[in-house]
């Protein structure tokens, strides 16, 4: 089965994808997430290769990618140096993420609907990025750090899977590193 061409996704408070919605020039996607570059393994130095970005993907009403806002705040490494510092990596993230959704004209949080999409920034790619599994199966995923899940839990109900269908998306994928989180929607 072939992914759709346009993907909903649900807006959930307090979860994975409470930044998302509608705003006066489309759709808009928002998060704050870990991402490596391409190619990334476990090392030595991994500490560093390992950012904290903020990102805004902006989508015209019909689900079009129009454009991303992609900012780094920081290393993994920096913010295990100062993890509750108010000048910490994730701080500066979350005072970030406040600033560019507040820039979002007629900002109303809701459920979206959009196409897949695939950019790299630094090495590292973004987007709601179609993929063939094992099996012949179709699938997607949000980058750079993902959770795969089911039509039918995270996005509740908003599509349904069949025995044969492999289609999967993903909320925004957010991983917190650490055992308290980043503070807000990062479990």
């Amino acid at each position: 089965m072939a992914v759709p061409q346009i993907i909903p996704i649900a807006h959930e408070p307090g979860y994975r994808t409470s930044t998302i919605g509608r705003f006066d020039g489309g759709q808009f996607l928002a998060s704050i997430t870990y991402g490596s570059p391409d190619g990334f393994a476990l090392g030595d130095g991994w500490e560093e290769r390992n950012r904290l970005f903020v990102v805004l993907h902006r989508f015209d009403h019909d689900g079009h990618h129009q454009g991303s806002d992609i900012w780094c705040a920081g290393t993994w490494a920096e913010q295990t140096g100062r993890p509750h510092d108010a000048g910490s990596v994730a701080a500066r993230a979350e005072a970030r993420l406040a600033d560019v959704l507040a820039g979002l004209a007629g900002r109303e949080y809701g459920d979206i609907a959009i196409r897949p999409f695939r950019l790299t920034v630094d090495g590292v790619v973004f987007g709601l990025v179609t993929e063939c599994h094992g099996g012949g199966g179709a699938g997607s995923t949000t980058g750079p750090s993902s959770i795969r899940t089911g039509w039918g839990s995270r996005l509740r109900g908003t599509a349904s899977t069949t025995p044969d269908a492999a289609v999967k998306a993903v909320a925004v994928a957010v991983r917190a590193h650490s055992p308290g989180g980043l503070r807000r929607g990062l479990r």
